[in-house]
Parts: structure tokens; C-alpha cells; sequence
């Protein structure tokens, strides 16, 4: 009998995001494990950062067609694609969040879930 460790949808996500990421090259990845907040909007946010506009869309679409390849799930919204400077791909559970260096910065969202459990990654 094999016995198979049983990873939680969103956990898996997260990590795959994560390999999206790392793929690209983006910078200072970063998970934040939002489930034991009680005013949690999602289970995980994952952040990362990027020099270019362009390397922030290739970021996103790496990201996408990661978690598509493994699971065939689409985000069910994506915003800022327009500008490139702050990108968002939503899949409910898990909010991948891509910046330009200069605007995760300014935003500083890891400080708005200061209480979260993290991980950091680095880059592939």
C-alpha cells in the first residue's frame, strides 16, 4: 500500500504560484498563510516583485499558465494588467499579488497581515 501525503487545494496553489514565480525570476517571494486570521479575505496571499513592467506581465502569465497546466483552474478575476505595476490574479482562495519593486513598496502590504504566518522563497 503507497501511502500519498493530501495537500489541501489552496496549499497546493500556493506553491505552484510560487513555482510560477520562480520560473520568472521574481523577487523576494513571499507566502503569507492566512488562514488562522479571523478576518482572513483568502487562505494565502502570495507577493513577489519584479524591475520591469514587462518582467511583472511575465510573472503573471507564468504564474497562470502554472496553475493551469496543473490544475486547469483560471483565476476568477485578474486586475492591473493594463499598467503592469500591480498585478492581481484571484483564484478565491489563494491572491497572488505582483509588483513593480517601486509599488510594493509604497503599498507595503506584508504589513497589513503583519500576523500572518510567512515563508519566504527565492527566486529559480
Amino acid at each position: 500500500m503507497v501511502k500519498k501525503k493530501i495537500v489541501n487545494l489552496s496549499t497546493y496553489l500556493s506553491e505552484i504560484a510560487v513555482q510560477g514565480m520562480q520560473e520568472k525570476k521574481g523577487h523576494d517571494i513571499v507566502r503569507l498563510d492566512l488562514r488562522e486570521l479571523n478576518s482572513s479575505v483568502s487562505d494565502y496571499f502570495i507577493v513577489c516583485n519584479a524591475d520591469s513592467s514587462t518582467q511583472v506581465k511575465a510573472i503573471a502569465d507564468s504564474v497562470e499558465d502554472e496553475i493551469y497546466k496543473n490544475t486547469e483552474a483560471t483565476p476568477w478575476r485578474k486586475e492591473g494588467l493594463e499598467n503592469a505595476e500591480w498585478i492581481i490574479l484571484d483564484y478565491f482562495d489563494v491572491v497572488i499579488h505582483i509588483f513593480k519593486t517601486e509599488k510594493r513598496d509604497f503599498y507595503g502590504i506584508e504589513d497589513l497581515w503583519g500576523d500572518a504566518q510567512t515563508t519566504s522563497y527565492q527566486s529559480a
